[in-house]
């Protein structure tokens, strides 16, 4: 199998390197990722300057842009080949609920997703970083699966791995998107020259965290795979606005 990996935390995070290194041994690997953090990035596209490519020590490619980019510029005229599947992450810190809307990590995927590529964001659920081997194992887990009964068409899968030793790992169960509190407010502070400057505030806690969620499943030491979609119609309130356009 050709894996395209990317990621939002950039190219020299702990997080790529060990999924580049768990893949490897499935097929042929290229990395293409931020040169910088680029974590909340969303699926934004650089489309007002152009973009470069530099390739570290280690072979990893990285790319002056966002995780969207890395992906739509390796697919679309970096590669002389086209990878059978996209990996994206493994991402320090979970990508939740709410939070997937805002992700970099996701957001690779959903590039590669458009493109017509089975695509997985994969992110370690916890902030301590100390179990990336317990995400790679899921990786390797899905990749085996995946050989063994490819996708009949293009998927997109947002998994969340507990931040816990492997052997603590409970199994992976298909969830929901969950929902949270609102954000936590702005935090205000002033620069040296006096100004006052914003930070956005932390995320708000879990409000929908029941059963079939993926929080729940994270709480539960569980693997959380949730396949996403791109149809952002309100399809139960075509009929209302219709009315309400034509009374």
């Amino acid at each position: 199998m050709k894996f395209l990996i990317s990621n939002d935390d950039g190219y020299f995070s702990p997080g790529i390197r060990t999924l580049a290194e768990t893949l490897s041994r499935h097929g042929e690997v290229v990395v293409v990722a931020p040169e910088r953090d680029r974590s909340g990035a969303s699926n934004s596209l650089t489309l007002d300057r152009p973009l470069t490519v530099r390739q570290a020590a280690n072979g990893f490619h990285y790319v002056n842009g966002t995780p969207t980019d890395c992906v739509h510029l390796a697919v679309t005229g970096l590669l002389d080949f086209r990878p059978d599947m996209i990996f994206s992450g493994i991402n320090h810190g979970p990508n939740m609920g709410d939070d997937t809307i805002y992700s970099g990590t996701v957001a690779a995927a959903t590039e590669g997703f458009l493109l017509g590529i089975p695509a997985v964001a994969i992110s370690l659920a916890g902030y301590s970083g100390q179990h990336f081997a317990s995400a790679a194992q899921v990786a390797d887990q899905l990749v085996t699966r995946c050989k063994q009964q490819p996708f009949a068409q293009p998927v997109l899968l947002n998994v969340n791995v507990p931040d816990v030793p492997p052997e603590q790992l409970q199994t992976m169960q298909v969830t929901r998107l969950g929902r949270r509190h609102h954000a936590e407010p702005v935090i205000k502070a002033k620069n040296p020259r006096g100004e006052t400057i914003y930070w956005v505030g932390p995320v708000g806690s879990a409000q929908d965290a029941g059963p079939g969620t993926d929080f729940a499943a994270i709480a539960g030491n569980h693997v959380s795979v949730t396949p996403l979609m791109l149809d952002l119609t309100a399809f139960g309130q075509l009929d209302g606005i219709n009315t309400w356009l034509h009374p």
